[in-house]
């Protein structure tokens, strides 16, 4: 029943972007039989037999279906569930970081921080894989989007509309292991587990009230921690109406990557 290769190779269509586990199993549930099939042909050529359970899945077989969207709401509770806070505050993160490198240094040195062994001959991006592949976008642009999953070689797919998604290992990866103590967390050593949570967080506007609900702390203790984190720098804070708002500035993100480096 493995649809994902060692290789990161895995049907797109079990991957789409979503900001819930309701919107995503909507979208792939809906995947054209026409886009699942090819998806599943395009995995199963590079090292996963074709079997008949996988031949039902490219048939919109109901049952297959109905088997594959249990394993994933069974996947999700067990695995992911519990991590998710981490896993948007780390993507947050990385995407506000890279948007901050394009700004200040161009495209090329944006591409090239991807990964390790990746760089530029001429204007042709080169960049390790495990078989030999050639991309030509053809002015089509290109999607960067960092998995916390996975941190293996870059992960390249060509979408219908003629843009390429690049997955890459995000510089924040998940955890797989308990929460790390305060000796093994430099940002936790530095400023605290609760400001250190906070200033995560933060990588997207909250206001106090939102902040001290996800931190499980009070609107008061929530002020307090924002005035410390603001105080030095790291996050900025602006009155809207009655709430306000606090959100990371450039030096606050840039204290969150080098920590999870």
């Amino acid at each position: 029943m493995q649809l994902v290769s060692p290789l990161g190779a895995g049907p797109l269509f079990l991957d789409p972007p979503s900001h819930s586990l309701d919107e995503g199993m909507d979208q792939i549930l809906s995947t054209p039989r026409a886009e699942a099939g090819a998806e599943l042909r395009r995995m199963c050529a590079l090292d996963r037999p074709l079997t008949p359970w996988v031949r039902h899945l490219a048939d919109r077989d109901r049952d297959a279906w109905r088997i594959l969207e249990q394993a994933l709401h069974t996947a999700h509770a067990s695995v992911i569930a519990e991590a998710w806070p981490h896993i948007q505050a780390g993507f947050h993160a990385e995407t506000a970081w890279r948007t901050r490198i394009l700004a200040q240094q161009g495209l090329h040195a944006a591409l090239t921080g991807l990964a390790p062994a990746i760089r530029w001959r001429g204007t042709t991006l080169e960049a390790d894989f495990p078989r030999n592949l050639e991309l030509t976008l053809h002015g089509h642009g290109i999607i960067l989007q960092p998995s916390l999953f996975w941190a293996g070689h870059l992960l390249a797919a060509p979408q219908p509309d003629g843009r390429l998604l690049l997955i890459y290992p995000a510089v924040t990866p998940l955890p797989l292991r308990s929460s790390p103590t305060p000796y093994d967390d430099p940002l936790t050593a530095l400023v605290g587990s609760t400001r250190a949570q906070a200033l995560r967080l933060l990588v997207q506007e909250h206001t106090t009230t939102d902040l001290a609900r996800a931190l499980e702390i009070s609107p008061a203790a929530a002020s307090m921690q924002t005035k410390t984190l603001r105080e030095a720098g790291l996050i900025t804070s602006r009155r809207d109406g009655k709430a306000t708002r606090h959100s990371c500035t450039p030096l606050g993100i840039d204290l969150l990557m080098q920590g999870s480096a």
